[in-house]
């Protein structure tokens, strides 16, 4: 399976895959692959063969999301689906319809997700298929998760459940109960927690799935700390670390270790929880430092190759272009010289050239426009990346602040001041308006001429708007939290003294 289901829990839930494992750890393998399915998709192509193009697509966007280069993934996501809808393949369309979803919700992006989620459950509840059916509630129901919908998760969740019991599939069953607890945990309902995650146990045991395994055992460790049940959370919780240096997984030992040190600190052991979160630290350290290098070069070399086949491709169409044209005017010659060039022949062949023109400046301007909008997509993508990653690092760094090590304090809040400033600076913005004013002509220039004198914060968020992005993302971009998103949109529409009734988003459909 190319996208499996993620833990809500746990962002990096899909390095658990053994596959995933080897492509960040030999980035040979993956550049080697990638030019195999290249090859295979260029005979695909040649052969006219729509179903192995499609599969070869799918196989790309799975090398490009596992390196987390989303947009990349998205774009040949989006060729399969094309396909897959041409040739009338239901559930190969659906199938496709969740990755297209998984990888919109890896992104934060969840009504993109939802959307697609759910156009995948309809197409397999036509095709009548419990398992397709399953796993889309289980899917929709982590959007509800996240987006903290929780009586929609948990009936989503229990509807995915009923569906994975009528197709008897074990492994499915233990992952929706793996949700459920997750859920419940964070509503802080610890014996629904608990009891969720022990059948999920049961299940994986009996199935023999130690990675999944892992997670579930240190779940339930989890839930035993914060029922202020120590000793067993520390059983669990070695119990999962051992599991993990067995298989080898690092970043669940990283995960064991961290969950030993809060629970050290709850029983006052000060020393031992010091050991274990400089351990904990160590392990992602080393984690995210390794992935970071193999994963650049690799998708260096990933766009490398594909920059070099692309250009293959246009020398190719070029030849044939100048072709055609030498032979289109070789005959144009022949016919001048026979008709002799008479005057309504000219009259036509003009015509002929004229509509030509017009109809490939037409085709220009429209590939120009979508190659603006994929830009600002890029662009907005970007920026909220970058701010969830420096809102990360920040939290991170005020907890290290508050640790006792004060000798370090200093140099601590010179290295969130400068995180802040890096937060807020401009040029991602100003590249953010070049490109997005490239797509909607003259936004910015039609609110400058607005009475109320609306200041360039204001302009930032009625663009933001005009992108029809979430709460969630908007702060982000903008680097405030969603309080402060919502007085600035109150203030906003004061400010522009809407009358009642009348929302932002009206208002900018009547701009532009």
């Amino acid at each position: 399976m190319l996208f499996g289901l993620f833990v809500p829990k746990q962002a990096a839930a899909y390095q658990q895959n053994s596959a995933t494992f080897a492509l960040h750890a030999d980035s040979g393998l993956a550049e080697a692959k990638f030019v195999k399915i290249k090859a295979n998709l260029t005979k695909a192509l040649s052969a006219n063969d729509k179903p192995a193009a499609a599969v070869c697509y799918q196989q790309i966007a799975e090398l490009f999301y596992l390196q987390t280069a989303y947009l990349q993934a998205l774009d040949n996501l989006y060729k399969a689906e094309r396909i897959y809808r041409e040739i009338n393949a239901p559930l190969k369309l659906a199938a496709n319809l969740n990755k297209i979803g998984q990888t919109y919700y890896h992104v934060r992006q969840y009504p993109a997700a939802s959307k697609a989620f759910n156009e995948a459950l309809e197409l397999y509840r036509q095709q009548r298929d419990n398992n397709g059916m399953a796993e889309a509630y289980g899917y929709i129901g982590q959007v509800g998760e996240k987006t903290m919908a929780y009586p929609d998760a948990i009936h989503y969740q229990q509807l995915a459940l009923q569906h994975y019991r009528l197709a008897n599939n074990n492994s499915g069953i233990a992952k929706i109960y793996e949700n459920l607890g997750s859920i419940h945990e964070d509503k802080l309902q610890l014996d629904s927690a608990l009891k969720y995650f022990s059948l999920a146990e049961q299940i994986n045991a009996g199935n023999n799935n130690m990675l999944a395994q892992i997670e579930v055992i240190n779940n339930l460790g989890d839930v035993y700390r914060k029922s202020g049940k120590y000793s067993e959370s520390l059983k669990y919780t070695y119990k999962a670390a051992a599991l993990a240096r067995k298989l080898n997984d690092e970043y669940q030992l990283g995960s064991a270790y961290r969950d030993l040190s809060k629970a050290y600190s709850l029983l006052g052991r000060n020393d031992s929880a010091f050991y274990y979160s400089e351990a904990s630290r160590d392990m992602f350290l080393k984690i995210f430092t390794e992935d970071n290098e193999k994963q650049l070069a690799l998708l260096q070399t990933l766009f490398e190759i594909e920059e070099k086949d692309d250009a293959i491709d246009r020398f190719r169409n070029e030849k044939m272009i100048n072709r055609i044209i030498a032979t289109g005017a070789t005959v144009i010659t022949c016919l001048v010289v026979l008709l002799a060039a008479t005057f309504i022949s000219r009259q036509r062949l003009k015509l002929r050239n004229e509509q030509k023109i017009y109809e490939q400046s037409q085709h220009n301007f429209k590939e120009a426009l979508e190659l603006k909008s994929k830009e600002l997509t890029g662009h907005t993508l970007h920026i909220i990346q970058k701010n969830q990653l420096l809102d990360e690092l920040k939290e991170k760094l005020k907890a290290m602040i508050k640790d006792d090590k004060r000798d370090q304090r200093r140099e601590l809040h010179k290295l969130l001041n400068m995180i802040q400033l890096n937060s807020n600076q401009d040029k991602s913005w100003e590249d953010f308006r070049v490109v997005f004013e490239q797509v909607h002509n003259n936004f910015f220039d039609k609110l400058k001429e607005h009475p109320a004198g609306l200041s360039a914060a204001d302009m930032r968020m009625l663009a933001l708007l005009k992108m029809n992005l979430g709460s969630a993302d908007m702060a982000t971009m903008l680097g405030i939290s969603q309080d402060s998103l919502r007085i600035a949109r109150y203030r906003l529409r004061k400010k522009l003294d809407l009358p009642e009734g009348e929302t932002l988003q009206s208002f900018i459909k009547n701009v532009t």
